[in-house]
């Protein structure tokens, strides 16, 4: 009796692990939460067994993923860093962004090529392009036109061209002008010294010509057409060169056609009175033209028209949040062109947010060296520098121009030159602007045989008798030496370019120059032969990409994973500065 007694009251043992499983259900129970259990999962048996832990279904995970190259992760990481430098606002104002206006068809315009070109087929059109070597991105791109004629400009402008020597056109010029003609929105990357001015200022010409003769502007109209340049010096060179036209077109009884400069260092009340009379076109600093535009001293309310020069200048720059608010001065839609030697990818896809459309026309690889120009590199030490540039001059006749990086090196030379009898001039940005004026026009009228310069001078400017730049000090970053150079061998002239380069100069920068006279097939000297490329072991890197040397920079001698120019960017935006346009020092002003 006794022994029935305790089996009745015998207790199975229960194991801790399922004791515990118990309480945790209850409480689940308590709060509503069902009885499943997160951990474990009945088995046909009706028994639990443990699930397996996120680590385990991880490593697991791991196991069946395919394998990922060494090379193509290296590619992943790239595209995620460009697209983390490519993630900022768009190139647009804040009152379209804020009313959601888009504008997805381009400007219509009245001209229209003669038939003959209107009737080529696209493969007829390819192979014009294949043999001016004109690389095109786009849809609808209208057909390339080998002559001035056949683009209908008027008689007088045809031949002021023909007195300027200028016969026929170049390969950006064939392409670019029927793009812009036509009122498509464009990209435009050539080499330096190719023509690309006239490639904008003409068809301006053309819409202002035409504005003017159906309604004609009233007192304090205006403008139809903006220019943007970086640099006063560029603004005022491309100013005479619409200059030089609508007076050859006023001269023979075509309407009056003004335009104002409008940069920095100008008494602003000159500006004013070309306003209040009514300007059909303006040439600008963004400094300037924004101070006018806040003071509503003018209006953009009619411009139809608006061309940045050296666009990827402009935004590195510093200037993105001033064109931006220029952006907001338009009231309707207007046809944007970019235009520069060197627009890497990045540039290129954040200007694209500001066209409808666009058509990218490309003659030659983006930020690649003028191949009418010899690329001399000579190691010289740091102390015997200014010494050797006095043996330089001798290569060639006058005139030369000298680029350094600092403007107290600018100042050092043109003093030593001056002592040692040589005709020279500086420009610089701690220069007034008269000073500047001055250095500029007596140098390029050949009253001076030299002139020095920082970066101020390498935008754009144009000096069309110069045989020979050298690169006192060799710039920061590879774009700047490719603007420093096209300064010669412009106008299928040819040019000599020599640079000092010396311990001084970072690993990279030597490594892209190296690349760059690779790539221009021109004498590399042992110095920078006997350097460690690890560009030779990134071959594979570069077809996986599809791109050739820096995504970010263009620099063809390393990855953007070491890209300085990101780099500098970094230390910049962390020190909250903007970088000095005309070396390295402050800003001193507007450019």
């Amino acid at each position: 009796m006794a022994a029935v007694e305790e089996e009745e009251t015998y207790e199975e043992y229960v194991p801790v692990r399922k004791r515990r499983m118990m309480e945790a259900q209850k409480i689940l129970q308590r709060k509503g939460r069902g009885v499943v259990s997160a951990t474990t999962d009945p088995n046909e048996n009706g028994k639990t067994e443990a699930k397996p832990s996120l680590l385990v279904k991880a490593s697991q995970l791991k196991k069946d993923a395919p394998e990922v190259s060494a090379t193509e992760q290296m590619v992943r990481q790239e595209l995620e860093m460009l697209e983390r430098v490519s993630e900022r606002k768009n190139l647009m104002s804040v009152r379209e962004l804020a009313k959601g206006i888009s504008y997805t068809e381009p400007m219509k315009t009245s001209w229209k090529p003669p038939s003959h070109i209107r009737n080529l087929t696209e493969k007829e059109s390819d192979e014009i392009r294949k043999q001016w070597h004109i690389l095109v991105e786009g849809d609808e791109i209208p057909a390339p036109i080998k002559n001035f004629k056949d683009m209908r400009f008027p008689d007088p402008i045809l031949k002021k061209l023909k007195a300027k020597g200028i016969t026929r056109p170049t390969p950006i010029q064939v392409q670019g002008l029927p793009v812009i003609l036509s009122g498509r929105d464009m990209i435009g990357i050539a080499f330096t010294g190719s023509g690309k001015t006239l490639v904008f200022v003409l068809p301006l010409i053309m819409l202002a010509l035409q504005e003017e003769s159906r309604m004609g502007l009233g007192p304090g109209q205006g403008p139809l057409g903006l220019v943007v340049c970086p640099s006063r010096e560029l603004a005022r060179q491309t100013f005479d060169v619409v200059e030089e036209f609508t007076a050859v077109l006023r001269e023979k009884g075509h309407p009056e056609l003004r335009s104002m400069l409008c940069i920095g260092g100008i008494d602003m009340r000159s500006q004013l009175e070309v306003v209040k009379r009514g300007v059909h076109i303006v040439v600008a600093t963004p400094g300037r033209l924004k101070d006018m535009l806040a003071k509503k001293k003018m209006t953009l309310d009619l411009c139809k028209y608006l061309t940045l020069d050296e666009a990827d200048r402009l935004i590195d720059l510093g200037f993105e949040e001033d064109i931006r608010e220029v952006f907001d001065h338009f009231k309707a839609q207007r046809q944007t062109l970019l235009f520069s030697a060197t627009m890497p990818k990045k540039i290129q896809n954040f200007a694209k947010s500001a066209l409808v459309k666009p058509v990218i026309v490309n003659v030659g690889r983006a930020g690649a060296a003028n191949l009418d120009v010899i690329q001399e590199v000579e190691y010289v030490k740091a102390e015997a520098k200014i010494v050797y540039l006095l043996e330089c001059l001798q290569k060639t006749p006058p005139p030369v121009l000298i680029f350094c990086e600092n403007k107290a090196d600018v100042d050092d030379i043109h003093e030593y030159l001056l002592l040692k009898g040589v005709e020279a001039v500086a420009i610089h940005g701690g220069k007034d602007q008269e000073e500047r004026e001055f250095a500029i026009a007596s140098f390029k009228a050949g009253k001076k045989d030299v002139l020095v310069a920082t970066d101020v001078a390498s935008k754009g400017l144009d000096f069309p008798d110069i045989q020979h730049v050298i690169n006192y000090d060799m710039p920061a970053e590879i774009e700047n030496y490719v603007h420093r150079i096209g300064r010669t061998g412009r106008c299928g002239k040819t040019g000599i370019a020599t640079s000092f380069i010396n311990k001084n100069q970072s690993e990279t920068i030597l490594l892209d120059l190296k690349h760059l006279l690779k790539e221009a097939k021109q004498r590399i000297p042992p110095v920078l032969a006997t350097l460690d490329d690890p560009m030779e072991e990134a071959e594979e890197l570069a077809k996986a990409s599809g791109v050739s040397g820096c995504a970010y920079c263009g620099g063809l001698g390393h990855r953007i994973s070491e890209c300085p120019k990101l780099e500098h960017q970094k230390s910049q935006a962390i020190a909250g500065t903007r970088r000095d346009y005309f070396g390295s020092g402050g800003y001193g002003g507007e450019i």
